[in-house]
Formats: structure tokens, sequence, C-alpha cells
């Protein structure tokens, strides 16, 4: 067999047609051979060349999917000119303008019929997410004084599990009113926390993704 001179090239077409089918057809039913009939001519061997299992591709596709963010993730939250309350601000701002949540919205993905992705999703939030990023930047303003809490873990994993899971409606699915009376309530909530997170510009940001992703249910039904 002649050796592949663009291994990148395939492997991103691997885990392109692997993420559309785990989304369209769920983690579980999606074979090694689905994958390989959507991938005009690329033998077994090829895929299993570049990965070991299914379970491999699908860390894999949810490192790619999010390719990027720890980069932008890790460049916010060493930030020497802003305070920690700055920087939750702009992790959910620029998390919002990540191109994965407009993939994400784009395909209107069910998550709760997907719960091997679902669970990848959660197992990112708690091991990573919350204690690489979120948890030192809310350390860091109980020290500033631009956040009062005395539960630096528990706030962490309370913004990113309703951030990504209560308010996300490819897991909680709802209409974009009910999604965005979700968005003002959890806002009044951290402002009673004395975390004034969200502004219009945020808001307006949920709202484009809510719209792209009532699109996509209805072209469905």
């Amino acid at each position: 067999m002649a050796r592949n001179k663009y291994p990148e090239e395939t492997i991103n077409q691997i885990l392109t047609v692997a993420l559309n089918l785990f989304i369209q057809k769920g983690y579980e039913q999606t074979s090694v051979q689905d994958i390989i009939n959507e991938l005009g001519g690329l033998t077994k061997g090829a895929i299993y060349h570049h990965f070991k299992s299914k379970e491999e591709i699908l860390q894999a596709v949810t490192d790619h999917l999010f390719q990027g963010v720890d980069d932008m993730l890790s460049s916010v939250r060493d930030d020497k000119e802003l305070n920690g309350r700055e920087k939750l601000r702009k992790i959910s701002l620029v998390s919002l303008d990540n191109p994965a949540q407009d993939e994400l919205a784009s395909v209107a993905p069910n998550l709760l019929r997907n719960p091997k992705m679902l669970a990848a999703l959660i197992e990112n939030i708690i091991d990573k997410a919350v204690p690489i990023y979120i948890q030192p930047i809310i350390e860091q303003g109980m020290r500033d004084g631009s956040i009062q809490t005395d539960y630096p873990r528990e706030l962490s994993e309370v913004l990113m599990v309703l951030t990504n899971i209560w308010l996300n409606p490819a897991i909680i699915p709802a209409s974009p009113e009910v999604v965005l009376r979700k968005v003002k309530f959890f806002d009044e909530i951290l402002k009673g926390l004395g975390l004034d997170l969200f502004d219009e510009q945020m808001i307006q940001r949920y709202e484009e993704l809510l719209r792209m992703s009532a699109r996509e249910v209805s072209k469905e039904n």
C-alpha cells in the first residue's frame, strides 16, 4: 500500500464524517463500518492506522470540535490586565463566539439521545474546564475583590453546568423564547451573588445561536 502523504487530511476527513454520524445516528448506533461507508473509498485499515477503536475516534472528535478553545481559555486566564470578574465575562463571550458553537447549532443535535457524547461533554466540564480554567479565575477574583464567594469550586461547577447543560437546547430542548428567559433568570441569580456576567452583546449572541438551532429543528420536522 502506498504511504499516505497527507495523514492530517485523512484524520480530519475521518473526524468530520464520524461527528456527523454520531450526531445524526447517535454514537451507539454508529459502527466503524458506517464511518468507512461515508469516506469515499478509505479502507478499514486506513482508519485503524490512525485510531484503535470507535471510543478513540469519539475522543478525537471531541478534541477536534473544540480545538483552539484550550489556547483561548488559557490566554484569558493568564491575562495580567484583567481581574477575575472581567476574565469570566471575557471567557463567557469568547466561548459563545467559538466556531464550534455555530457548528453544533447548525446541526441541532439532541444530546439526550446521544448519552456517550453527553457524557464526554460533562466529563470535559468537570475534569478539565472547571479545575484548569474557571476555578483559578474565581479564586483570583476572590483575591482581587471582584468576586465574593466562599465556594470557588462549587461556583465554578454551577457556572459551567448551568451554562453548558441547563441553557443548552441540544440537551434540554426548549424554544428560543424559553431559553432566553432562562438566560435572563440566570443573570438575575448571578447578580444576586454579586457576579455581573451577562451583557447585551452576550444575550444577542445567545439569540443568534438559538435562532440557528431552531431553523435546523424546523427543517427536520
